[in-house]
């Protein structure tokens, strides 16, 4: 529940604390001094938008802060410790708007973005406009009050999530539907650019390794000539060769140390060279005896060799690109597949998950049909006492042929006022006053099925009086036993059944007005509901009839 709000600076209210108990809390005041200014604040610290022109005129900013107690409000102290921001039972919610515009929100201290102040405000506290009756003439607002009252929360969310599945789908399908043309005709400039690239079938990294080949492959006679040569100067040549002429070093050497100890390292070095001779030789030899031209394999790596150029140049890429690319225009072709194998697929998704839909849709159906006969019974008695003894009201489901977020569902309320009178839209059949009634009897049977904690009600009995506000008061009250209650009113009737009244006066103080608001004692309770009976001028009668009127509520 709301248990305290702090204004400052807020349109012509210059500081305003407000200390506020639980059951059903009324506020009155004169025409003009600001009744609603109190809720206008609460709204803005509840995420409402906000202007700059609110700023108290010469003051740098306006501040609201509202502290809720959070005793058994599962929903709200669950959003809070999702978001890290439960703080002990209490929540603080805080709003700071600057003359220049800027917008700043708190929860618990922490800043936030404004969206989660209106997520969360939503868990705390529900405000009934005074302009509430107009809604109820419009059938998405009827919805949403059916939907309310049923609490169909859980369904709502998995039916807009089904919807969500399957409009995305099925624009997919579209899509690929528009562009099966454009997509035939690139899918066939692609095929024919990827033809000869399928029949060349070129390995990754296998240019390298045929460049290699085809190099020794159109070098093998000068390979031979010149392993040859090499052997023969390492090993074999008759006159002279490497090896010889290092067998005569390694004779000088070996005489050299015994004719001084320091050069004995030197003929192990040149032995050394001399191993490593022998064994270049040796491999030079296995490799001369390996030179083995094959034509048919000569052929072959040449004509590969002379493809893959003439491909490469044919698609303005490097020799060693030319797998890359290939794979690249294999990918595009895959992205651009309008088949009617992908046509099917994706037929088949989208009928599935609009099947999805339709089911989740239909259980939400059956549940608006079941609550909307038990909101039927309940709406129509209300409104007989409220002195519309034969009044009829009815809420009408109908399916429609196309699904939206909220399923397939159009709401309309209808509603017949007097004996004989067909059931009709009620926008088409209720007088203003009628309307007020009906739309006061929604709000207060529907707030009954919501979990927020506490409600307000901004002159909601505009239109109403006599016998009527009386019986409206007592729902108001009745309410206020399980729900804290406030209610902005101009009616004694109403006000009187109040467990607390609270009275808004406006100040003119050295050229500036300002507004304030002030709890009642019994006392002036009386004398305030006297005021609302009688006018300006209060008789021994009005304060005797407001007596009265505390004590039949």
């Amino acid at each position: 529940m709301l248990a305290h709000l702090s204004v400052n600076n807020f349109a012509i209210v210059k500081s305003l604390q407000l200390e506020l108990a639980s059951g059903m809390t009324t506020i009155t005041g004169e025409t003009g001094a600001g009744k609603s200014i109190a809720i206008d604040a609460l709204s803005l610290c509840l995420g409402g938008r906000a202007e700059a022109s609110i700023v108290r005129q010469g003051e740098s900013k306006t501040e609201v802060c509202a502290t809720f107690i959070l005793d058994n409000n599962v929903n709200a102290t669950r959003w809070l410790e999702d978001n890290e921001l439960l703080d002990g039972k209490d929540c603080i919610l805080r709003r700071i708007i600057t003359k220049e515009g800027r917008s700043r929100a708190f929860i618990n201290g922490s800043p936030v973005p404004l969206s989660q102040l209106k997520s969360l405000g939503q868990l705390l506290i529900n405000i009934h406009g005074q302009h509430a009756h107009q809604q109820l003439m419009k059938n998405d607002y009827q919805l949403t009050m059916l939907d309310q009252y049923a609490g169909h929360t859980e369904l709502l969310k998995k039916t807009r999530l089904a919807y969500q599945d399957w409009r995305q789908a099925n624009n997919q399908l579209k899509q690929l539907k528009e562009n099966s043309q454009n997509n035939l005709a690139q899918l066939q400039l692609l095929e024919y650019q990827i033809k000869e690239l399928n029949e060349l079938a070129i390995a990754e990294d296998e240019f390298g390794e045929l460049e290699q080949e085809y190099k020794r492959l159109s070098n093998s006679g000068d390979l031979a000539i010149n392993c040859q040569k090499a052997i023969e100067l390492i090993y074999e040549g008759e006159e002279v060769n490497a090896l010889s002429i290092l067998q005569s070093a390694s004779s000088t050497l070996v005489e050299l140390a015994e004719l001084d100890n320091s050069l004995s390292t030197l003929p192990n070095m040149v032995s050394e060279a001399m191993i490593q001779l022998e064994e270049a030789n040796s491999e030079l030899r296995n490799y001369l005896d390996s030179i083995d031209v094959d034509p048919e394999r000569m052929a072959f790596v040449e004509e590969r060799y002379s493809r893959i150029m003439s491909l490469s140049r044919k698609h303005h890429v490097l020799p060693e690109e030319l797998y890359q690319h290939h794979q690249d225009l294999l990918s595009q072709i895959a992205q651009l597949d309008c088949s009617d194998e992908k046509m099917a697929e994706y037929e088949q998704d989208v009928a599935a998950k609009y099947q999805a839909l339709v089911t989740r849709a239909e259980k939400l159906h059956k549940s608006r049909s079941r609550y909307a006969k038990e909101l039927d019974k309940l709406i129509s008695q209300s409104m007989h006492e409220l002195s519309m003894e034969h009044a009829q009201f009815r809420i009408e489901v109908n399916s429609q042929e196309h699904p939206s977020p909220l399923g397939f569902d159009a709401v309309t309320f209808l509603v017949s006022t007097n004996p004989g009178q067909p059931l009709q839209p009620i926008a088409k059949v209720a007088s203003g006053g009628e309307l007020s009634r009906m739309s006061l009897a929604i709000q207060v049977i529907t707030a009954q099925k919501v979990d927020t904690p506490s409600l307000i009600f901004d002159e909601v009995d505009v239109g109403i009086s006599g016998p009527t506000a009386a019986v409206v008061g007592k729902m108001l009250r009745k309410l206020g036993e399980s729900t804290q209650v406030l209610c902005v009113t101009h009616l004694p009737q109403v006000a009187g059944y109040g467990h607390n009244q609270m009275f808004v006066a406006k100040q003119t103080k050295a050229g500036k007005t300002e507004t304030q608001m002030v709890k009642l004692d019994q006392e002036q309770r009386i004398a305030e509901l006297a005021r609302l009976l009688g006018g300006s001028e209060i008789t021994p009668t009005t304060l005797a009839n407001a007596k009265e009127l505390l004590v039949a509520a």
